[in-house]
Parts: C-alpha cells; structure tokens; sequence
C-alpha cells in the first residue's frame, strides 16, 4: 500500500511540474520603460536623474542644435527649445530618454 502512494504522489508531483513548465510566453506584451523610437506615451512623467548637461547631450545626440532655455519642469521632464533640419520648436526628454518635438 505505501509503494502505491509514493508511486501516485511521485506520478502526480511529475505531472504538475511539467504543466507549470509548459505555458508559453507572450510575445505581445509592451514594456514602458524601454526607450524606442516611436514611442507614443513620450514624454512621459517621472522621476529624472538626468543632470542638466546629460539632458543638454542627449537632446544633442538626437540631433537637436542651439538649445536655449533647458528645464526641468514638475512632471521630471526636461524641456528646451531647439532646432532641427532648420526647424525651431519645443522639445522635450523624458527619463526614459525620449526626446520629442512638440508638433
């Protein structure tokens, strides 16, 4: 009787460890605290731990020029004005790292 029920448990504890195992990942799901391009949700609030010349270079990285009046504002975005491809309009970076320009 005790070699059937280690044998049932043993069968039973083999089962469930190899159900837990067999869920397939989701592949769809969205991460908001990457950086990407496109990023829809941009600027987006929260705390920055960008200092102001880390702001200044990495609005500059995206190719952004004559940035004039950088700030961080109360949500913890950095926003300036600047120019690109000739264009001058406000721009902001989050501190997710996403530069964006106001259309």
């Amino acid at each position: 009787m005790k070699t059937l029920m280690l044998a049932s448990l043993g069968a039973l504890l083999f089962a469930t460890s190899s159900f837990a195992q067999s869920e397939t990942p989701k592949t769809s799901q969205t991460t908001p605290a990457i950086d990407t391009e496109n990023n829809p949700g941009a600027p987006v609030a929260g705390k920055n731990s960008f200092t102001e010349s880390q702001a200044r270079s990495h609005i500059e990285k995206a190719g952004y020029k004559n940035i004039q009046g950088l700030k961080l504002d109360s949500q913890g975005v950095w926003r300036a004005t600047a120019s690109k491809n000739g264009k001058s309009a406000a721009v902001s970076l989050d501190f997710q790292g996403n530069v964006t320009m106001a259309k």
